[in-house]
């Protein structure tokens, strides 16, 4: 059974540049941690990635994983679904990006995941919690340098 996690930040700039950031997947090496290499396997009539294969770090060891990006609630949300992974069965989610406060954006992130493997609850759970905190501070400050 696949776990859900769902975590939410702040971030000061608006939701269309947030979206902008998170959306050129070709630059998460720089600044996302996990992310060792990315290859845009398959791009829409934008000239967007739809089909990027990633090598990344995760518990303790390399993994790949290949995701199908979905577009259709751009600039809104950018979603996702695993078509692809050596250790997982399962890597679905979504950014979500609403207007905040003082012209900011408030980011929602889910994420379903499933391993291969099973692993102990208290493992998965503090694994799933760093990749999530990860992830938000690293989009955060991101967004937030290149302003």
């Amino acid at each position: 059974m696949a776990d859900i996690a769902t975590e939410h930040i702040s971030v000061a700039a608006p939701p269309e540049r947030c979206f902008e950031v998170a959306a050129d997947i070709e630059r998460y090496p720089e600044w996302a941690a996990d992310i060792k290499e990315i290859e845009v396997k398959e791009r829409d009539d934008l000239g967007r990635p739809l089909l990027v294969t990633f090598r990344a770090a995760a518990f303790g060891r390399s993994t790949s994983y290949t995701l199908a990006y979905d577009y259709a609630d751009a600039p809104h949300v950018l979603a996702w679904k695993l078509t692809q992974g050596d250790i997982t069965t399962k890597l679905d989610g979504s950014y979500v990006f609403d207007p905040g406060e003082g012209g900011g954006t408030d980011v929602s992130y889910r994420l379903e995941a499933e391993l291969r493997v099973p692993i102990p609850g208290f493992i998965k759970m503090r694994a799933t919690s760093r990749i999530m905190a990860t992830a938000m501070r690293e989009l955060k400050a991101r967004v937030e340098s290149t302003s």
